[in-house]
């Protein structure tokens, strides 16, 4: 194996993959068909539900662990052994992502699904909309942020040392953040389910993901790029297959109360916009390059929602609002981080003047 065969993997095309283009049109088709199939088949949705082992719905878990691990396979745990030449943009994507955007999310759920929106919403399910809101705040980006950063013309250097320390970091402070925040939120913490969703959905699929990577690279770059690439539209797939599911036990709710959906995006739309831009500021006033500071606010501001939907089942069930207030995220993602990708693009000219 030659010496570029080992070298860091360039990132994806930076074009957007059909499916993650309009991945908010599928989403929006998993939404109609499984409100649809929960009505026609409610018995073939009790008996998935029904297929648990230590409060782990299986085919779900399955889906999840199809979905994470090619977007893990991509990150390369090496590379943060460039955090230091990028130690700005890398400190405001950490303040960002870790001491800002959960809190803020926190804030915004407390704000809106509390008091604004909640003569809207079911006063039972309070709760579990603030719990999916702060899930979904609590796990940074992992995979599309490479689409993102190329997009905005990123240091992809910068880019993987990012991600792959916010995934070391999610490791060791996921659980601990949600616990936090949903105490604070006067939400009861299940933390032995909680520590098993970070076992399940962060640590065996890392683990996973990072032998196949090794196995790949040892049979050279171009094998490494060729099966990365055929693996992205099962992920993608898996995602959806899981949305299904997940609104075939919602369907009763989101046909009683359809509002349910644009009341929860209000506060996931203000968040990004609101961390992204901070991101993007701070940077700018720490004279941080644009080709760092534009993944940087893009990291801040996109969530690794995957995640978010797999914990939120875990802890709270399918028929849950966690659940479904963390599909509202994968609902609204790719419009709404192509608009910051839009933003950061046509400032360039400003961000870079004295």
């Amino acid at each position: 194996m030659t010496a570029a065969d080992k070298a860091t993997p360039a990132l994806p095309a930076s074009a957007i993959s059909f499916f993650e283009r309009y991945l908010t049109a599928w989403v929006v088709l998993c939404i109609v068909a499984g409100v649809l199939l929960g009505q026609w088949m409610p018995g073939l949705f009790h008996t998935i539900g029904a297929m648990e082992v230590a409060q782990v719905n299986l085919p779900v878990g399955l889906l999840i662990w199809v979905m994470i691990i090619p977007m893990l396979i991509k990150i390369d745990f090496s590379a943060m052994g460039q955090v230091a030449g990028h130690w700005r943009g890398i400190g405001v994507t950490l303040f960002v992502n870790w001491l800002v955007k959960p809190f803020s999310m926190a804030l915004l759920g407390w704000i809106f699904v509390r008091h604004v929106f909640a003569a809207w919403l079911p006063a039972n399910q309070l709760d579990s909309y603030v719990a999916g809101l702060i899930l979904l705040a609590a796990a940074p980006c992992t995979a599309m942020v490479f689409v993102w950063s190329q997009l905005c013309k990123g240091d992809p250097y910068f880019t993987l040392s990012q991600v792959a320390l916010n995934d070391a970091i999610m490791v060791v402070a996921f659980a601990p953040v949600v616990g936090l925040l949903l105490g604070l939120s006067s939400i009861s913490v299940p933390w032995d389910t909680l520590i098993t969703s970070v076992g399940l959905y962060i640590v065996v699929p890392v683990a996973i993901a990072q032998a196949i990577r090794k196995a790949l690279l040892a049979q050279g770059k171009a094998t490494y790029q060729r099966v990365v690439g055929a693996l992205g539209p099962y992920s993608i797939t898996a995602l959806l297959a899981t949305l299904v599911l997940l609104f075939g036990f919602q369907g009763n709710a989101i046909v009683e109360q359809p509002l349910i959906i644009l009341l929860l995006a209000v506060p996931i739309l203000i968040q990004v916009l609101l961390n992204s831009g901070l991101a993007y500021l701070l940077n700018r006033k720490l004279g941080v390059a644009h080709c760092v500071a534009g993944p940087s606010a893009l990291i801040g501001a996109s969530n690794f929602f995957e995640l978010a939907v797999a914990t939120a089942i875990s802890l709270f069930g399918f028929q849950s609002g966690a659940a479904l207030a963390t599909v509202v995220g994968v609902l609204i993602e790719v419009p709404v981080m192509l608009l910051v990708v839009a933003v950061v693009n046509r400032s360039q000219r400003w961000y870079e003047s004295p």
